[in-house]
């Protein structure tokens, strides 16, 4: 069910929320909605997608005691070296053998095949010598007994995938494996992109004086595929309130479950993206963040549908949608792996004293012969460059009033997947 509560704000929407505390109010806000839940078929499609309910096993695997090798089923006792054992049949992956064994008898047995009933060991085929309908025990039987047991994986009614887990190509193997061809899983959001500004363009025509291609918002669209949402594009609206407020009531935004506006959001006399949402009767949870770049990203609420601002700067946007968008999505969808994973790597470059926000750089990411991760931020930081982005592979997190750093010191990352 859906809750309407709202998230603990800061003392008036205008202030400058930190870092931890916008996503804290994002994770409030997300987490609070529930948009169903549907059974979908085990198929690749279903990567990414995150468990509503754990995936159980519908029988044991493996199914009964089979085979980790060929060579002859046998008793133990049987397997003094020199035993000559009368070989009764065969059993193999598909055909079991449907007898039983007896003192001094054997059946051939191939990888994978169910060990028949009165067998114990495998004598493997290295350490045998047929003679006909006999086999000879050649050397000395030690150690295990090259049997996989009945259940030695996962049993019937075990749960193989926890709900909230988002799939992977071996939770599928898993599920597969226990016999499921469904999966309960949380419905994808819905997430409309609608860029603002009388400068953009769309990519392939041709450009006017004073414009620039829209980049951001087919970059956005694939960037929330890939994290597990549906993306609509909104398209682009002028810089008009009132052409704003149009798209805001057009049917493709009611259906969205979270728009992300990208521009319009800043203090110029053109920007009107934010006003428009208000006029509209969306609350404004935070109005800007203590993050650099970014400062301008919002956050908004009206009923059970969000609004997260992103600036109108290219490498703003996508620095805001990998800190703030990706971990929204996690959340309206269930996932309960980190949603922002920070961990440490060395910079290869020196870094300076960080202001008073805290700052995230566009690095390439490597890693030594010793698999310690290494960081080389981009020359250039500027919020409005895309280049810097075909090589990063993280974010360098700089933290509030943060020391120089030396090339060869341990730095916080967000790694970029």
């Amino acid at each position: 069910m859906a809750s309407n509560a709202a998230p603990t704000s800061p003392k008036t929407a205008s202030d400058l929320v930190s870092v931890d505390d916008a996503l804290r109010m994002i994770a409030e806000a997300s987490g609070g909605l529930w948009l169903g839940a549907e059974t979908i078929p085990l198929t690749p499609a279903a990567v990414g997608r995150v468990l509503a309910e754990p995936v159980i096993a519908r029988h044991s695997a493996p199914p009964a005691d089979v085979s980790a090798m060929d060579g002859y089923a046998v008793r133990r006792v049987d397997s003094e070296v020199g035993a000559r054992l009368r070989v009764l049949g065969e059993s193999r992956a598909g055909g079991p053998f449907s007898g039983s064994l007896a003192a001094g008898e054997a059946v051939r047995i191939f990888t994978g095949a169910h060990v028949p009933s009165g067998a114990d060991h495998i004598l493997i085929q290295e350490d045998a010598t047929r003679d006909g309908d006999v086999v000879i025990v050649a050397a000395v039987q030690s150690g295990g007994s090259a049997i996989r047991n009945a259940g030695r994986d996962f049993r019937t009614g075990d749960k193989l995938v926890s709900a909230g887990v988002r799939l992977t190509p071996f939770a599928l193997a898993l599920a597969a494996a226990g016999n499921n061809s469904g999966l309960d899983v949380r419905k994808r959001p819905v997430i409309g992109v609608l860029a603002n500004g009388d400068e953009l363009a769309t990519p392939g025509v041709d450009i006017s004086t004073g414009q620039i291609v829209n980049a951001v918002t087919p970059t956005l669209l694939a960037l929330i595929e890939r994290w597990g949402a549906r993306a609509v594009d909104l398209g682009t609206a002028r810089d008009t309130t009132a052409d704003v407020m149009t798209r805001l009531q057009a049917e493709a935004a009611a259906e969205c479950t979270v728009i992300v506006p990208i521009g319009g959001a800043s203090v110029g006399d053109h920007d009107v993206a934010r006003a428009a949402f208000r006029d509209v009767g969306y609350a404004e949870i935070f109005a800007k963040i203590a993050v650099k770049p970014g400062k301008p990203t919002w956050f908004a609420r009206r009923d059970t549908q969000l609004v997260l601002g992103l600036p109108g700067n290219p490498s703003s946007a996508l620095v805001c949608a990998h800190l703030f968008l990706r971990p929204m999505i996690s959340a309206l969808v269930g996932d309960t792996s980190p949603s922002r994973r920070i961990t440490r790597a060395v910079t290869m470059r020196a870094l300076p004293a960080n202001g008073k926000r805290e700052e995230y750089l566009r690095a390439s990411l490597t890693f030594g012969d010793d698999s310690h991760a290494g960081v080389t931020p981009a020359d250039d930081q500027d919020s409005s460059l895309l280049s810097p982005w075909l090589e990063a592979g993280a974010l360098v997190r700089r933290k509030p009033s943060a020391p120089p750093a030396a090339a060869g010191d341990t730095v916080d990352i967000v790694p970029l997947d």
